[in-house]
């Protein structure tokens, strides 16, 4: 491997970090298609790589989004039971997926993702919290406030129908382990929707959660032999500066443009990954 590969990793990992981060999905969702479309990398190799590039990400932009006061910790806790064990179930199944199937989910679950986040833009800030509280959500204190960039003040937000949210990680774990993707491609649309969190919230809860889960079905991959020291070191390095970047663009940034770039970012990676699991190379790269 050349210093040339090793710097171009180093570079690929730090902008997916920068982007992924800031969306709360860490970098990994971005890692697995950019190595195996443009680095020429197997795509299981890749999902090594990513799922230490992801760990590295929400142990970088941990720490701003706790000092912005954007992450919801008691609620991070309870939903990451059911997204590590959907995470350990996926890790069985890694090994039976043909790869043509791996890229067609992929796919599958970027679409739906923007969809899903597309359909709650414009929605006033705390528009949610007029509805009736969740009882589970309020024996659990997980509701909470948090600065808003229009208001100057905390704005206060409800969690709503906590068991369909727990369903929803158990999947999100599963996905994650699969696929490499740190599992924040479902874990803030399911926030965003079913539990009704402003998107900030959901980004950086998100970013809180994601290292647990890739943890969790990490020491599998490498005892597979699927984490490559040689690219995962570089990935893991760039991803930890890159979040940090991250997490900082999204303090700053709006909510509606915040989600605006969530859904076009998705959108292009699944038609991307969708080519891709029919054996159309848009890029000219061998799988």
């Amino acid at each position: 491997m050349t210093l040339g590969f090793i710097l171009w990793l180093f570079a690929v990992s730090l902008g997916a970090s920068a982007l992924g981060g800031m969306l709360g999905m860490a970098g990994g969702i971005f890692v697995v298609p950019i190595l195996t479309l443009f680095g020429h990398i197997e795509i299981h190799t890749a999902i090594g790589a990513s799922i230490v590039s992801v760990i590295a990400c929400s142990c970088g932009s941990a720490a701003p989004f706790l000092r912005g006061g954007l992450t919801n910790i008691r609620l991070a806790v309870v939903l990451e039971t059911a997204t590590t064990l959907g995470a350990v179930s996926g890790v069985l199944l890694s090994g039976i997926i043909p790869v043509a199937y791996l890229f067609f989910l992929f796919a599958v679950v970027l679409a739906v993702s923007a969809k899903q986040m597309l359909a709650r833009r414009g929605e006033p800030a705390g528009a949610a919290s007029v509805a009736d509280p969740d009882r589970w959500a309020t024996t659990l204190k997980l509701d909470s406030t948090y600065p808003h960039e229009d208001f100057g003040q905390g704005v206060a937000y409800q969690v709503h129908r906590l068991p369909v949210g727990m369903m929803l990680m158990y999947g999100a774990g599963l996905i994650s382990a699969l696929l490499g993707i740190g599992s924040g491609v479902l874990k803030i649309p399911a926030m965003d929707t079913a539990l009704r969190l402003p998107i900030k919230v959901s980004s950086a809860t998100s970013n809180f959660m994601i290292g647990v889960t890739a943890a969790a079905s990490a020491g599998a991959y490498f005892m597979r032999g699927d984490v490559t020291p040689a690219v995962a070191g570089p990935v893991a390095l760039g991803s930890v500066a890159g979040s940090l970047i991250g997490a900082r663009i999204l303090l700053a940034l709006s909510g509606d443009k915040l989600r605006v770039l969530f859904v076009l970012v998705l959108l292009a990676l699944a038609i991307l990954m969708l080519l891709g699991a029919f054996g159309i190379n848009v890029f000219g790269v061998s799988e």
